[in-house]
């Protein structure tokens, strides 16, 4: 038995393409099979501004990402230290980054 998959012109370019599509299979109201392709958003990466001993300072177009983590073995003496170092290293982040930008 031969069923024929009704698929939109743009979804057969972009698979002649090599591109992999993701979608759903339905039936319609008149029975037929229909494939409907997920539209999504490309994904937008994050640039490194600077690694941290303990984590990364990101910039994306709307927000400055901040990520630290820290063994719990060292201890909170220790790891209060090591969150002021981090701190201190962000502010110089954001600085050099104003820097270059506007220089």
């Amino acid at each position: 038995m031969k069923k024929y998959i009704e698929i939109p012109m743009e979804a057969l370019e972009s698979l002649a393409e090599g591109k992999c599509l993701q979608g759903s299979l339905r039936r319609d109201e008149w029975g037929r099979i229909v494939f409907k392709a997920y539209r999504r958003s490309p994904r937008r990466t994050a640039k490194v501004l600077r690694v941290l001993e303990h984590g990364w300072v990101k910039e994306t177009e709307r927000r400055i990402k901040v990520f630290e983590s820290m063994p719990k073995a060292l201890g909170a003496a220790r790891m209060m230290a090591v969150i002021e170092r981090e701190t201190k290293e962000v502010k110089n982040a954001l600085i050099d980054r104003e820097l270059i930008e506007f220089c």
